[in-house]
């Protein structure tokens, strides 16, 4: 939904020294000593968007032009200039903050009427693409065009309405208004807009509605007996918020075990899969060795051998006569020292073997050696995975078998929600087809006895619960079920009407429900400003010197529900002007934009200021 922003509040004039605040993009709060022009501001605020009377102080004398910064849906910048007491608004698609004597862009009228061609009211609502909506504006069903006026009455609410006994639907007090005020409500609420409503029905169209009727009758009582359950709307909902908090426990527990499940899982598949390449090069390690000690073994014995044939050769060459065992000679054929000569060559021949393999062997050692302690790591890690799969194996059987009941815990959870789901949606065409008998039932009673508008029982539950949740977030004592009462179109809380209780009360309920019903409208993509505009929403009054005045007649709302009031504020999903007395809370002092008027006091006294010197100051302060 398209929503406006307050970007300032001006007053100029010839030789008059410039007075304005600038509104922040969430929350303003403007607040200090009585008698300062707070007030006054709220009224400019009105009186600028179509009021009817400007509001009047002394220190206004002098000042000819009254100018309001907007900043429309699509971001570009408007000003609004109009003269105090004036019925025509200047509109400059620009941003003006002093004296403007420029053409203005378009001129349109204050005041909106039925056949208003060229209002403020026609203009804005196009900008906020709500100028097709209708409302009614009588019981015989004629409607109007949706007003800028219906909006500002509920989003920019002056002290003296904030505290008023009438209901802050109700513009007036006046009969003639509650039908559309009543209308205009559930079009917010609703989104729905009015159509143009036949006045009068002949007698057969009357029969036709009232066959309708029956037949819807027929229909919503078998919607009825198809209800499994006699819970309302609102216990079911209770329910099924209660079940959803049980669900989302159970889910967040399933999440853990499941993920203790499949981490065990992983980590079992992993280990699988190391311990069969670890055995498989156990296998590979150990042939090996057992190959290289084969190898070894043959070396050894090879020197062993060469050993004997030393001996052996040395022994034959010298003791022996006859054919040489060497080389075959005869004795004959032999020379002096043959023998020697030969014994001597079969030495270094051995020799020369000797060291062939020892040196082989001695590089075998170091390679079985290292393939012994390959095996003896190989088999330590075979072992260890063998410890972790076991373990990963018991961890996967407990969390399967966690996992089991909670799963059907979970869907028994989930059946439970889908058939409350279920119940609601039955509901909801119940409340649809009575809502459509509701209207079939005013056409045929006729003009004179036609039904109030009517807000489906879901749709106003759930602003009573966004109303009752406001109040909460504040603290405020004394007013628990809080609720709107679309017949008497007043609020309830504490089992008493609005317009019963002190001043203290009054306000702030009355402030609840405008910033409630802002953020449903906000929430919810409803017609809405999307600014509130509250003075004093929750001390009805304090005096500059004095800070210990009573709020209330009957209940104390303390500096608790003060501090509470502001952060569930700064929260807000559109834009906030706090007009208050007392100080608010340092956090807010820090995040908001803040004006402080001191009345007597240093700094800014007040909306206008005192002389030239201070506007400057105050100019080159902002």
């Amino acid at each position: 939904m398209s929503e406006l922003r307050l970007v300032h509040l001006t007053y100029a004039g010839m030789n008059k020294p410039t007075a304005s605040v600038d509104f922040g993009p969430a929350l303003t709060v403007i607040y200090g000593a009585s008698d300062t022009g707070k007030s006054f501001i709220v009224e400019s605020i009105e009186y600028m968007l179509g009021g009817g009377q400007a509001p009047e102080v002394p220190e206004a004398d002098g000042y000819s032009q009254i100018l309001l910064g907007l900043r429309l849906p699509d971001g570009t910048p408007l000003t609004l200039m109009r003269a105090p007491n004036s019925s025509t608004i200047h509109l400059y698609r620009s941003d003006h903050r002093s004296v403007v004597t420029d053409l203005a862009d378009a001129q349109v009228t204050a005041a909106h009427t039925a056949r208003s061609k060229n209002s403020l009211s026609l203009f804005l609502m196009q900008e906020l693409a709500l100028a097709d909506l209708k409302v009614r504006k009588n019981e015989a069903g004629a409607s109007r065009s949706l007003a800028l006026r219906d909006l500002v009455h509920l989003s920019v609410i002056p002290e003296t309405r904030m505290v008023a006994p009438l209901s802050p639907v109700l513009p007036s007090a006046a009969a003639s208004g509650k039908t559309a005020a009543a209308s205009v409500m559930r079009l917010l609420l609703t989104g729905e807009s009015d159509p143009d409503v036949d006045t009068g029905l002949n007698a057969g169209q009357r029969r036709v509605n009232k066959g309708k009727i029956t037949l819807l009758d027929q229909i919503i009582l078998d919607l009825q007996s198809k209800l499994t359950t006699n819970e309302n709307v609102r216990e079911l909902r209770d329910r099924q918020v209660r079940l959803q908090a049980s669900i989302d426990e159970h889910s967040t527990t399933l999440r853990v075990i499941t993920d203790r499940h499949l981490t065990a899982v992983t980590t079992r598949m992993r280990a699988a899969e190391e311990l069969a390449t670890v055995e498989s090069r156990l296998g590979e390690t150990g042939d090996l060795v057992a190959r290289f000690r084969l190898l070894e073994d043959q070396y050894r014995s090879d020197l062993d051998r060469l050993e004997m044939v030393t001996e052996a050769g040395s022994l034959l060459g010298y003791f022996r006569v006859g054919t040489c065992v060497f080389c075959g000679a005869e004795p004959e054929h032999q020379h002096p020292g043959h023998s020697e000569h030969e014994t001597t060559q079969l030495h270094l021949a051995v020799q020369n073997e000797t060291a062939k393999t020892t040196s082989l062997l001695a590089d075998l050692l170091p390679t079985i050696e290292d393939l012994l302690a390959q095996f003896e790591t190989l088999t330590q890690r075979r072992a260890s995975l063998l410890q972790d799969t076991a373990r990963m194996d018991r961890e996967i059987a407990t969390t399967q078998d966690q996992l089991a009941p909670m799963r059907a815990r979970m869907e028994e959870h989930l059946h439970a929600r889908s058939e409350i789901e279920r119940n609601l949606e039955l509901h909801e065409r119940i409340d649809e087809l009575e809502q459509r008998r509701s209207r079939l039932d005013g056409e045929t009673m006729g003009r004179t006895q036609r039904p109030a508008n009517y807000v489906p029982n879901r749709i106003l539950t759930s602003f009573d619960e966004a109303l009752r949740r406001t109040l909460e977030a504040w603290k405020v004592p004394s007013v628990e079920f809080a609720e709107y009462d679309q017949y008497a179109m007043d609020i309830r809380a504490g089992g008493r009407a609005r317009s019963s209780r002190g001043k203290g009360v009054r306000s702030v309920l009355h402030s609840a429900f405008t910033t409630a019903l802002a953020q449903f409208c906000l929430d919810n993509d409803r017609p809405h400003p999307g600014f509130i505009v509250l003075d004093s929403p929750v001390v009805t009054y304090r005096d500059p010197i004095m800070d210990d005045e009573p709020v209330g007649e009957d209940v104390d709302l303390t500096s608790y529900v003060v501090d509470q009031f502001y952060g569930d504020m700064l929260d807000f999903p559109g834009q906030a002007v706090i007009i208050e007395n007392g100080d608010p809370p340092l956090n807010v002092l820090s995040e908001a934009r803040i004006y402080r008027f001191t009345g007597k006091g240093p700094g800014r006294r007040g909306f206008f200021p005192t002389d030239l010197q201070e506007a400057e100051a105050d100019t080159l302060s902002r």
